[in-house]
Parts: C-alpha cells; sequence; structure tokens
C-alpha cells in the first residue's frame, strides 16, 4: 500500500519508481481520485455541520416562538438529510476507487536495487561452494527418485499433474530435511517457531499484497478462505491492526508448513519432477522490524537461509534481484539459488525480500517510538529458510552416486537415525 501524502508531495518520485517496475505513470490519475475524494469529505462535513447549526437555531426559534423561522429551518435540514445519503455513497465509492488503485500498485523499490528486466539483468554477488565432479553423467531426479520412493504416478492417480507422494526413505529425508532447518532458525537464529493457519480471509492476503492481483496463483475453498502460497502470509498478519512497542522489536516468526499454488503462470515449466508443485513444505522466516532495524534484519535473515546451504554442502550462489524481477510487495529482494547438476545451472531455492512499509500500510501494522506520541508504520521482512521440497531434490542430485544410491549430507545423519546414504528400493 503506498502513502497518499508522499504521492501528493512528490508525484514525480513515485511515477520513477513506478517507471523502474517497468510501469506506466499513475501519479496523476491518483491524485485526481484523491481530490475528489477530500471533496465529497469536505462537503460532507460542511453538510453536517450546518446541519447541528440548523438544529440549535430551531431550538432558538422555537424558543423565541418564531414558528415561521423555525418550519423554515427544519425545511432546511429536510433537504440536507436527503442530500447527505448520496454524497455518503459518493465518498464511500471514491474512497474505494482510490483504495483499489493504490492497492494494485507494487511496492516501489530501493535506490540500490539495480535496474533490469527480468531475471537476465540480476546481479551475482557471490558464490559457494564448488558443484561436484562426477565419473559419469548426473541423472536428473525425476528419473533416479522413483527407486528411491519418490511416487509421482500414484500421486497423479489421486491428485493429477504437479503433485508427488514421498515413500519409505526418501519421505524420512524430506521431514528430516524440514526439522533440521526448523531446528536451526530457531535454536540458532533466533525465529519464534509459530504453528499458523493454513487457511485465511482475504484481508491477510490483501496485506502482504497476494490479493487482489493474483488471486489466479491462489487455491480458495467453498467458503470464501484461501490456502495459503506460503506461511509468510499467515506470519506476517499476525501482527496486523496492532501497535507494538519499540521494544518488542524486532520480531523473528519461522514456520514449517504446507503450501499450496496453482501455478498458473507456469505452464510448461518445470512439468517434471518435484521442482514446480502445487502442494510443498517451506521453512518460512518473517521478521518485524523498525524501519533502522530492517536492514539489519534483512542480512541475519540471508545468513540464516546461507547457513542451512552451507551446513548441508550445497553450492549456490546469491543474486540481488532487478527491478523488472522483484516479487509485488518487496522493495530490495535477493534470492539464493542452488547448483543441480542434471540442468548444469544454478536454481532458486530461497527469496529473501525487505518489503519496508508497503505491507504494514495494507495490514496496518504499527508501533510507538519510545518517548513519542504518535505512531510509525513497521518493516516486514520475509524469506524461505528453506524450500523443503526443491532442498531435497539438490540434495538427491548433488549426491547421487552411480549406482542410484545418494549420499545424505553429514548433518542429517541424526535426523536419519543414523542412516547416511539412500539405497534403491
Amino acid at each position: 500500500m503506498h502513502d497518499i501524502r508522499f504521492i501528493r508531495e512528490n508525484p514525480a518520485a513515485f511515477d520513477e519508481g513506478l517507471a523502474r517496475r517497468g510501469l506506466e505513470p499513475a501519479a496523476e490519475s491518483i491524485l485526481a481520485l484523491d481530490v475528489q475524494t477530500r471533496a465529497v469529505a469536505t462537503e460532507m462535513q460542511q453538510d453536517q455541520a450546518r446541519r447541528n447549526e440548523l438544529s440549535k437555531a430551531i431550538g432558538q426559534a422555537m424558543a423565541a416562538k418564531d414558528g415561521d423561522r423555525a418550519e423554515a429551518l427544519k425545511a432546511e435540514v429536510a433537504a440536507l438529510k436527503e442530500r447527505l445519503p448520496a454524497l455518503e455513497a459518493q465518498d464511500r465509492a471514491l474512497i474505494a476507487a482510490l483504495s483499489d488503485r493504490l492497492l494494485a500498485l507494487p511496492s516501489l523499490p530501493a535506490d540500490d536495487v539495480p535496474e533490469g528486466a527480468d531475471e537476465a539483468d540480476n546481479v551475482e554477488e557471490m558464490r559457494w561452494g564448488t558443484p561436484p565432479s562426477f565419473d559419469f553423467t548426473p541423472v536428473d531426479h525425476a528419473d533416479f527418485g522413483p527407486a528411491l520412493g519418490l511416487d509421482f504416478e500414484g500421486a497423479a492417480a489421486i491428485s493429477g499433474a504437479r503433485f508427488a507422494a514421498l515413500r519409505g526413505g526418501i519421505a524420512r529425508l524430506h521431514r528430516a530435511l524440514g526439522q533440521f532447518m526448523l531446528d536451526t532458525q530457531t535454536e540458532r537464529n533466533g525465529y519464534e517457531e509459530v504453528n499458523p493457519p493454513l487457511l485465511v480471509r482475504d484481508e491477510a492476503l490483501i496485506g502482504t499484497g497476494q490479493l487482489p492481483k493474483f488471486a489466479e496463483d491462489l487455491f480458495r475453498t467453498t467458503d470464501g478462505r484461501w490456502l495459503i502460497p506460503t506461511a509468510e502470509v499467515s506470519l506476517t498478519n499476525l501482527v496486523r491492526e496492532q501497535i507494538l512497542t519499540e521494544a518488542q522489536l524486532p520480531i523473528r516468526f519461522t514456520a514449517l508448513t504446507p503450501c499450496f499454488r496453482s501455478e498458473a503462470g507456469s505452464a510448461g515449466r518445470d512439468t517434471r519432477g518435484f521442482i514446480r508443485q502445487h502442494q510443498f513444505e517451506k521453512v518460512e522466516l518473517v521478521a518485524i522490524a523498525a524501519p533502522e532495524q530492517s536492514a539489519a534484519e534483512h542480512a541475519h535473515m540471508i545468513a540464516a537461509a546461507e547457513g542451512i546451504l552451507q551446513a548441508l554442502e550445497l553450492p549456490y550462489r546469491r543474486m540481488l534481484l532487478c527491478t523488472g524481477d522483484m516479487g509485488f510487495s518487496a522493495r530490495k529482494t535477493y534470492d539464493l539459488e542452488v547448483w543441480l547438476p542434471s540442468q548444469n545451472c544454478y536454481r532458486e531455492i530461497s527469496s529473501i525480500s525487505n518489503c519496508g512499509d508497503f505491507q504494514a500500510r495494507r495490514m496496518n501494522a504499527r508501533y510507538r517510538p519510545e518517548g513519542e506520541k504518535g505512531t510509525r508504520f513497521l518493516h516486514t521482512l520475509n524469506g524461505s529458510g528453506l524450500a523443503v521440497g526443491r532442498t531435497l531434490v539438490a540434495v538427491l542430485e548433488n549426491g547421487q552416486q552411480a549406482d542410484g544410491s545418494v549420499i545424505i549430507p553429514e548433518v542429517l545423519h541424526g535426523y536419519m537415525g543414523g542412516v547416511t546414504r539412500l539405497e534403491p528400493r
């Protein structure tokens, strides 16, 4: 959500931010709606004030036994009563139109976000680890995974495409990954574990920016609720419509949840394998911070996600996203991309964003700085720490052996009950 006062005072800067996102100028049309809205609101206030004045005047006329004046004043009050409902309806319509206009526009990028049209213009900042060398041609997980218990056919018979059932050792490895991530984020990185709702109302998705623009990417229930596409929605909205104290900040939440996405915009992409599913699990990281804390929280969150990849000994790189590749609510985003041998490239496994006060304005989430009477909007941040399914794919592919077995990273051995290798069934 955008601050209408900022647009009034900085229309050119607002349009410049939209232009960096590849969007047309919008300040003029927004301010035209704003002028209409404020004019109608002023007219309503004047009419209400006049009605109050008339009520007092009627009482005075009656006390003075001036019947003619009292009747004339009553007629004016009656005319105002007839006029006010139309003004109130117009006011509601203009407020809704202005809100809809502002809700449809993405967050403005931070000044240090690089210009660019798409992922080709993202900037690589660093690499960690060395992609493994094989004395055989590495195989796609979709080809050797079924022998380990990765069941695509059984899941398709139940649910259709983009679903998978995990069986036996591979199911345990998937569970081990999620538990390891959750334990690391809570015990080492200061995140509070939350078990949040998986079904949310419209307001929650509006708050984090998935609605109204991206409804087609979501699954909706028959009673009007939505399945969460990410635990970011539930975790961030835990502070909606609240006023926190500065002493409470920063707040760090984490959750391991199923996530549900229709993948409406990904037709033909990653149709094989476990990369892009309608249902998957993810460890989400969310931070709620004062504006002065958000840059440090962004760095902390990046380190928390990178620590998982390093512990699993998975080669990855960090990318600073350009203006054309950032998500709707983000003002600055880093992607972590893990090495996949079968594709001979890095693929996204975590996206870590600072949303500034964009989501907080949509949620009306504020804090009161110490020593001040007024309130300010919070900053919100979110990232994957990590996507469990994609991490499973990376572990399988980087640890694959010529005989179809997979070496399990040492850090997971305790979670696997001492099992160090997955063997074909």
